[in-house]
């Protein structure tokens, strides 16, 4: 049992946001449109993680999978989900996509979710649905199928879900998005074991959204927000371990 505890403590930690570095980057252009990647880098609990498995672990095929792979979010899901889906959903769904980079030997593994919003509108809709996809559906279903299909292997359930307690308003000059503190709460109750163990592990939680304008920005509220010398760029960083401190870290209203 000793040995296998570690493995499990291993996929218990990937399958978890609360465990990784996360990257929001939106790139809004001329034409209104926005690309919006989450980005996913679990390499450093797989690098803490990986100093507690034998060698007769390390070599198991779960550990020997190396893959770099792009698939489309809508088609990688089971069809059975795919039924239960609006029309407006399944059209987000396909301009979607789950990219995955693993090499667990080498304490690499990252994924991201990508989508091209053609407008503000669009781009809002986005945000205050993706969560429900991947809660509704499952998104390990996603990760589960492409085992399936193209031999993943690995669990991104909560990758996204986490996005559901934030309350957007965006419009084609305001990116506007403040934490539901109960929502808030509530993630925290269903990840609290797994932050726990993060921490004991020390491994850092940092938090990262950059914010690219076509255009100057006028006003940002967030006094940790840095805005760059053009005031085309707004970075905000700080890690989950504040955010749970003070939630409204994470608020944003931002005039362009």
């Amino acid at each position: 049992m000793k040995k296998i505890r570690p493995l499990f403590l291993f996929f218990v930690l990937l399958s978890l946001s609360s465990c990784v570095d996360i990257e929001e980057h939106y790139d809004f252009k001329q034409d209104g449109s926005c690309n919006v990647v989450y980005g996913f880098d679990m390499s450093s609990a797989v690098s803490v993680l990986m100093n507690l498995m034998t060698d007769s672990i390390k070599e198991t095929p779960q550990f020997s999978l190396v893959k770099d792979t792009t698939l489309n979010f809508y088609t990688a899901l089971p069809d059975s989900t795919q039924q239960k889906m609006t029309l407006d959903e399944a059209n987000m769904a396909r301009s979607s996509n789950l990219s995955i980079k693993m090499n667990l030997k080498k304490s690499i593994m990252k994924v991201s979710v990508n989508h091209v919003a053609k407008n503000a509108a669009d781009l809002e809709y986005y945000l205050k649905h993706i969560s429900k996809i991947s809660m509704n559906s499952q998104i390990h279903s996603v990760t589960n199928t492409a085992d399936n299909k193209q031999g993943l292997g690995f669990d991104a359930q909560q990758l996204v879900a986490g996005e559901d307690y934030y309350v957007y308003e965006i419009t084609p000059h305001k990116f506007y998005r403040i934490i539901d503190k109960a929502k808030f709460n509530a993630f925290l109750k269903k990840t609290q074991s797994a932050f726990t163990m993060a921490k004991a592990m020390l491994i850092d939680m940092p938090y990262k959204v950059i914010l690219n304008f076509a255009h100057p920005v006028k006003k940002v509220n967030n006094p940790r927000a840095i805005v760059s010398a053009d005031r085309k760029r707004v970075t905000l960083i700080t890690n989950m371990d504040d955010v749970m401190k003070n939630p409204s870290l994470m608020n944003l209203k931002i005039d362009f």
